[in-house]
């Protein structure tokens, strides 16, 4: 049991449940804090039926799994993204936040209806859209019923036991056999009970992990976005202000004379030719780093439609994943059949470490040292290798876009553009060091800097830039990205859009909001004129139509601003205030 449990910490240590049998009567028991300390409290060990959760904190502020409502007992991972529309179908009234509710209102009217068993999972799934791999447990019937949409859920047999996880690995690892993944469903015969699902929660946490988001017009007011007359280069839209540009006498950047076209993709034969040794007949072929986002989705919809590979996705979630970008996750994973394996950090602790350099950022104002406060996500990389170990495949493919090149962020720092560059993340030994000297340099400014985050943020950058990858490709290197064509497919999907801004790029990510905020009132440019510069480049848009397209995307994302410093608990004027009074660059 310590083995399963360890494991599906891995997944999200924010909360955790527990359904147990014994004296005749089933007994769930829920805490906002990690199964471990849950399992050593509760000591099920006994116990003839052991049901576990650990939990990473999507929707639903307050409530916790398992869900118990009409004697039904619900485990869910994953986001269903249209409980809403779900209650007035089936008549029943909603009284949780929390969305795998709606999947025990289901079952409860199906079978109060006189519908049977068998025919339970089609209707949940039938009407709920969004990854459901599910334990739903109804005690008065001794039934068990496991079954899942994406094959997030493995059984397998262990003696005279049944035991199922959301992944394959821990059941191999406990030395399970006949482990198979759960696409249809499989029931399993538990005790037959009458009495109530007796009911313990454990709560601690004094401050919720998902922040409510109360909007006030005062300090959207406080937010600025003053127009500007800076120089634009004559071809694209980078700003004088832009570290190391340079205008010919054209009035053409730089960065224009020096482009070397990046869309521009290979064969796509030679991904097919590439991939081949890698199919297997049964099972998951290929790990695809999936992070919600636009490119990772289009990435991923290519890998299965196009490629006909088998992935399994892989998201790390550091804290700043947004529920925006968790849900259309679900959706993606859900439409496509497509297991997803969560690596969750302990998204407390690493908020904190957001915290403490965003104050000693606050102290000592550097746009150059803005980076810091994005370095934990870095070890996306480092779990790649986790997936890789633990799933026996070693295919990686990534959707990362090839016009997302940002010179700017280093070069505020002291670093000049590498006009050579051909992947958006440069791994040479030589141009890291010198980068971390000069951050070293900048985090001197401001002592803060030098807290418990550090090992965190280095080791992160260690494995981004330091590590070999192996067995390594990129989507876009073989497909052309278009982002008409790329909106246009997601669209199919029902892929969900913020409500805050028409663009579509890091809308699930909680930290760019911000730190393009800091950006443009500083330099008065963001990553949008970057980007958009390099679709010029690239003969995708006219200066014309970017220059439109960024006067709307620069504006401040109040709810995004908002939802990030409350997450971190920096208050909001303070910080804004801050940013609004560091001197211009223009």
């Amino acid at each position: 049991m310590g083995v399963l449990v360890k494991h599906s910490q891995q997944r999200g240590r924010d909360s955790s449940g527990l359904l147990t049998f014994g004296g005749g009567s089933y007994h769930a028991y829920r805490a906002d804090y990690p199964i471990t300390r849950l399992l050593k409290e509760v000591r099920p060990q006994s116990s003839h039926l052991v049901l576990g959760h650990s939990r990473l904190i999507t929707n639903g502020l307050a409530d916790n799994q398992p869900v118990v409502r009409d004697g039904i007992c619900v485990f869910h991972n994953g986001i269903v993204v249209n409980d809403d529309a779900i209650w007035p179908q089936i008549g029943k009234a909603r009284e949780l936040q929390i969305d795998t509710e709606v999947i025990a209102g289901i079952a409860a009217a199906h079978l109060e209806a006189g519908g049977v068993l068998e025919q339970l999972p089609a209707r949940i799934l039938n009407l709920c859209r969004g990854v459901v791999a599910c334990a739903l447990i109804v005690p008065r019937l001794g039934k068990l019923c496991l079954f899942s949409n994406n094959g997030s859920l493995y059984v397998a047999k262990k003696e005279h036991s049944t035991c199922f996880a959301s992944e394959r690995y821990p059941l191999e690892v406990v030395g399970c056999a006949e482990i198979e993944q759960v696409r249809d469903a499989v029931f399993v015969d538990i005790p037959v009970s009458s009495q109530p699902i007796a009911i313990t929660d454990h709560k601690e946490r004094t401050t919720n992990l998902i922040p409510g988001l109360s909007l006030s017009g005062v300090e959207e007011k406080l937010l600025e976005y003053r127009k500007h007359d800076l120089r634009r280069c004559t071809r694209c839209l980078l700003t004088e202000t832009m570290p190391f540009i340079k205008f010919d006498g054209e009035g053409v950047c730089n960065y224009c004379r020096h482009y070397k076209p990046r869309n521009k993709p290979r064969p796509k034969e030679e991904l097919f030719r590439l991939v081949e040794s890698y199919r297997r007949d049964k099972g998951n072929d290929c790990i695809v780093p999936f992070s919600g986002g636009r490119d990772s989705c289009y990435g991923l919809h290519l890998i299965v439609k196009e490629l006909q590979m088998k992935p399994v996705t892989y998201t790390y979630d550091w804290g700043m994943v947004t529920d925006l970008g968790r849900r259309n996750i679900s959706r993606m994973c859900a439409e496509l059949g497509v297991e997803n394996i969560i690596v969750a950090d302990d998204i407390a602790k690493k908020r904190d470490y957001i915290a403490m350099n965003l104050r000693a950022w606050l102290k000592s104002p550097h746009l150059g040292m803005i980076s810091v406060l994005t370095a934990g996500d870095k070890h996306f990389f480092r779990h790649v290798e986790t997936i890789k170990q633990q799933t026996g495949i070693s295919l990686n493919l990534w959707g990362i876009n090839p016009l997302e090149v940002t010179h700017f962020k280093a070069g505020f720092l002291g670093v000049p553009p590498d006009f050579e560059e051909e992947r958006v993340y440069s791994h040479g030994a030589m141009k890291q060091l010198r980068y971390q000297f000069l951050r070293l340099r900048a985090m001197l400014q401001s002592r803060g800097y030098f807290n418990s985050s550090l090992w965190d943020t280095l080791s992160g950058e260690y494995y981004r830039s330091f590590t070999k990858k192996t067995d390594y490709y990129h989507i876009f290197d073989y497909w052309r990205w278009d982002e008409k064509q790329i909106d246009e497919t997601l669209a199919q999907y029902d892929w969900e859009k913020a409500p805050d801004t028409k663009t579509t790029w890091r809308i699930g990510d909680g930290t760019a909001a911000f730190y393009n905020y800091v950006y443009y009132t500083v330099a008065g440019f963001t990553e949008h004129d970057t980007f958009r510069s390099n679709q010029i480049r690239e003969g995708d848009l006219t200066r014309a139509e970017a220059l439109e397209m960024v006067e709307e995307e620069n504006a401040p994302r109040y709810p995004n601003i908002k939802w990030y410093l409350d997450a971190v608990g920096v208050d909001f004027k303070e910080a804004i205030q801050v940013v609004n009074a560091i001197p211009k660059l223009y």
